[in-house]
């Protein structure tokens, strides 16, 4: 079975005076407080929560 392809993700900007929505994604990709990183699996799910709070995120 062949590894599925993952991203790194970190949190790198507050999510303090952000909308709900967004606060919801980011905690959704796992990121508790700054500077926190994830290896997610890249997903089209993923994709889309990764392009709604880019300006939070460092992805790598």
């Amino acid at each position: 079975m062949t590894e599925a392809k993952k991203i790194k993700v970190t949190l790198v900007r507050s999510v303090i005076g952000t909308r709900e929505s967004h606060r919801a994604t980011v905690r959704g990709l796992g990121l508790k407080r700054l500077n926190s990183s994830r290896e997610l699996v890249d997903t089209p799910e993923v994709r889309g929560m990764i392009n709604k709070v880019s300006y939070l995120l460092k992805v790598e």
